[in-house]
């Protein structure tokens, strides 16, 4: 329903930014022209049978031709897609894994020198915007030092279904400032967020407890109260997942990354209306499966919520 419902939103609103054929054709190109490349489009129907059909042809994986590529759709974002997964996945891991490190140090050492430090270069990850940090970065690594590649993917090896940089060294050069920039504003929230779970539980009566038994202040730390506070992590990192695919749009354009977001700004710009449309469709699947996913893993890391399960089902 979720998903009907964003497919409908977007097929609509992408019916009022304007007419695609006069970015499909040149000025010299007559009315009856123009009109025969409607008809043959299927832009003269109503706009439910439009709609019906691109319902129908999305759920087999076909989301029409572009109107300016003049290429399958579905085709198209398979290109794409690599490109972005590869780029999500790093910049997600970077902001989890440094997030969660740095997020535990400063919750721990909370009145420390260099924890006053990390949350205040912190700050710049959520007060610039991703294209001002990313023209930083190309400014500094690309322009002064030239020790990384300011733009595009490197080479690309193909394994047929996929193509990855992971295996050639400029591949992996060319990932790094795009990732790094796309990560900042989920490491940022992810070090404050566990940063605040650990004051909290470090103050709770099991830790006060687990210090009077004389367990080791590591052991507490890391074992008891780090267990505890990474359960609502696995919340934020799920949607982070999500969100760094919809928010990629802004890096891949900055550094030329050959992805899916990038695809969109040019549909948008031709007004490449079927392009559009499968993209937000595609976000709104994303965003669907990762919440199913995170609810599942929910039940089996919060054991409260197994135990209420089990209440219930006994009841």
């Amino acid at each position: 329903m979720v998903m009907l419902v964003v497919a409908f939103v977007s097929f609509s609103l992408f019916n009022f930014v304007g007419d695609p054929i006069n970015n499909m054709v040149g000025e010299e190109t007559s009315d009856e022209e123009r009109s025969e490349l409607r008809e043959t489009l299927g832009l003269n129907d109503p706009i439910h049978i439009q709609f019906s059909r691109f319902v129908v042809n999305a759920s087999k994986g076909e989301f029409g031709i572009s109107y300016q590529l003049r290429r399958p759709v579905s085709e198209l974002i398979s290109e794409r897609l690599p490109a972005t997964i590869e780029l999500v996945i790093i910049s997600a891991l970077i902001a989890l894994i440094s997030g969660t490190l740095l997020g535990v140090y400063t919750g721990i050492n909370r009145k420390s020198f260099l924890s006053d430090i990390i949350l205040a270069v912190s700050l710049l990850g959520v007060s610039l915007p991703t294209f001002v940090i990313g023209i930083l970065f190309i400014y500094l690594f690309s322009v002064i030092l030239g020790i990384l590649p300011s733009f595009g993917r490197g080479d690309v090896i193909d394994l047929g279904y996929w193509s990855t940089g992971f295996l050639t060294v400029s591949g992996l050069k060319a990932i790094i400032l795009p990732s790094v920039t796309l990560s900042l504003f989920q490491m940022t929230y992810i070090i404050r967020l566990v940063r605040a779970e650990m004051m909290e539980i470090l103050q709770t009566d099991y830790i006060k407890f687990a210090r009077a038994r004389g367990i080791k202040e590591k052991s507490i730390h890391y074992k008891h109260a780090l267990k505890n506070g990474l359960i609502p992590v696995i919340t934020i990192a799920g949607i982070n997942i999500g969100t760094l695919i919809a928010f990629s749009i802004i890096t891949e354009t900055v550094f030329q990354w050959p992805g899916m977001g990038f695809l969109f700004i040019q549909a948008v710009q031709f007004v490449d209306i079927p392009i559009m449309s499968a993209y937000l469709v595609f976000i709104a699947f994303v965003f669907v499966m990762i919440n199913f996913i995170v609810d599942i893993l929910y039940y089996f890391i919060d054991p409260r919520i197994r135990v209420k399960a089990e209440a219930v089902s006994g009841q």
